[in-house]
């Protein structure tokens, strides 16, 4: 899942959804950088958390 998951994407993490969206900083190996609006940057392992994509959300 990690390798569809590029910067600039919005996200939502399934088991925080008071975090709001996200937005993807980095994706390295397992490792998803996501700024969240109500949580600040967090780092999540994607092999432990499957982030849902936000329809439409690849922003230039």
């Amino acid at each position: 899942m990690t390798a569809l998951l590029e910067p600039g994407m919005l996200v939502r993490h399934p088991e925080q959804p008071d975090w709001g969206l996200g937005q993807v900083q980095s994706s390295i190996d397992t490792k998803v950088t996501v700024n969240f609006e109500h949580a600040g940057k967090v780092v999540i392992d994607s092999k432990r958390v499957f982030l849902l994509p936000v329809a439409g959300s690849v922003h230039p």
